[in-house]
């Protein structure tokens, strides 16, 4: 697990990531701990209709290392449940 700035992490731009400041997520391994779907919802939860689906699979991307526009259907069905998106 890293302690790096969670700015340092792939697909995360710096609105995305001022939102995880504003929520206490400012590390790869506080993001990490929490996991994508947590964070995803913690951040609807505080922004509401100004975070979109597309966090969520840019936070689960970054966690992986890849682009998000490399998950499959699979995965986001996966990490939408995970959030409990319906």
């Amino acid at each position: 697990m890293s302690d790096n700035d969670i700015g340092r992490l792939r697909n995360l731009g710096p609105v995305t990531q001022r939102h995880l400041s504003e929520i206490s997520i400012t590390t790869e391994a506080h993001l990490r701990a929490l996991g994508a779907p947590a964070a995803y919802a913690q951040l609807k939860f505080t922004f509401g209709k100004a975070i979109s689906l597309n966090a969520l699979w840019a936070l689960a991307a970054a966690l992986d290392g890849v682009d998000w526009r490399s998950l499959s259907d699979d995965t986001k069905a996966r990490l939408k449940r995970e959030a409990g998106v319906e």
